[in-house]
């Protein structure tokens, strides 16, 4: 088949880790990819690498131009890319925060609207997003980190109801740790408080020590995999156990039972 009648798709944030292994599952599977990241590297074997700065309205536009200019459509919108931020609530400036939606909600907005026009023309079209078990539970000393992906959550939901007319469906995947080098990557607060010192840091090694016991990134891959091509597709898809889990801790547990069961795993006194 040539490669301009495969479906195409397109995902952010795919230079590394749980983007680049789900671009490969996705070439592996039959797209033609075309992935994105802020600086453009080598493309892997099957891959179209390209630059976007998905804060930059302008950069993502001109991506989107490319993509169009070289397969003349786009099928499947992973929306990816996005970035961490470790500390309590207090410690981060509202120009921080900003910067953190800016990316993680703001981010997905921009490409999603670039993207559109062509799936409805199409009259067909997947948007799959990235989000987080984050999105789904409070998340102590990663309350703005949470707060983007459960913004993410409310989206793609109402968006979902917007696009069905049109033939389009938008889903999430919400991973657990994976093991990536996103920890590594994590933001620090840029207004740190002594007297959160201590917590941090004990947050900082359940944070690593998480990322090592969690799910390869092939797992997430595989679900975004399994939500690009359902013909019915569900509205979420928890990648992994630990996913799974957290989600149904949270819709069938009491309350009461789910607060202690958050401050137990996160090393916090029970009060």
């Amino acid at each position: 088949m040539n490669n301009k009648d495969n479906a195409v798709a397109l995902i952010t944030g795919a230079s590394s880790g749980i983007g680049l292994v789900t671009a490969k599952a996705l070439q592996r599977a039959g797209y033609r990819v075309f992935g994105t990241s802020r600086r453009a590297g080598a493309s892997p074997d099957g891959i179209t690498m390209l630059s976007c700065d998905v804060t930059d309205e302008a950069s993502v536009n001109d991506m989107v131009a490319e993509v169009l200019q070289q397969a003349g459509r786009i099928d499947l919108l992973v929306n990816n890319a996005g970035v961490g931020l470790l500390g309590a609530a207090e410690e981060s400036s509202t120009a921080q925060a900003q910067a953190l939606f800016d990316v993680n909600l703001f981010g997905i907005t921009r490409v999603t609207n670039a993207v559109l026009p062509t799936m409805r023309n199409q009259g067909k079209g997947r948007i799959v997003n990235i989000s987080s078990v984050m999105g789904l539970i409070p998340a102590p000393y990663n309350a703005l980190y949470a707060a983007t992906k459960h913004a993410v959550e409310g989206y793609s939901e109402s968006l979902d109801h917007e696009l069905r007319g049109f033939g389009i469906r938008v889903v999430l995947v919400e991973p657990a740790f994976t093991r990536t080098a996103f920890e590594a990557s994590l933001t620090k607060p840029d207004q740190p408080l002594a007297v959160y010192d201590s917590v941090r840091a004990g947050m900082e090694v359940l944070m690593r020590n998480g990322v090592n016991a969690g799910d390869a990134p092939d797992v997430v891959a595989d679900t975004v995999l399994k939500a690009a091509t359902a013909s019915v597709p569900n509205r979420r898809y928890t990648a992994g156990k630990q996913a799974s889990q957290v989600r149904f801790l949270r819709r069938f547990m009491p309350e009461a039972l789910v607060d202690k069961s958050l401050r137990q795993f996160n090393q916090l006194p029970i009060v």
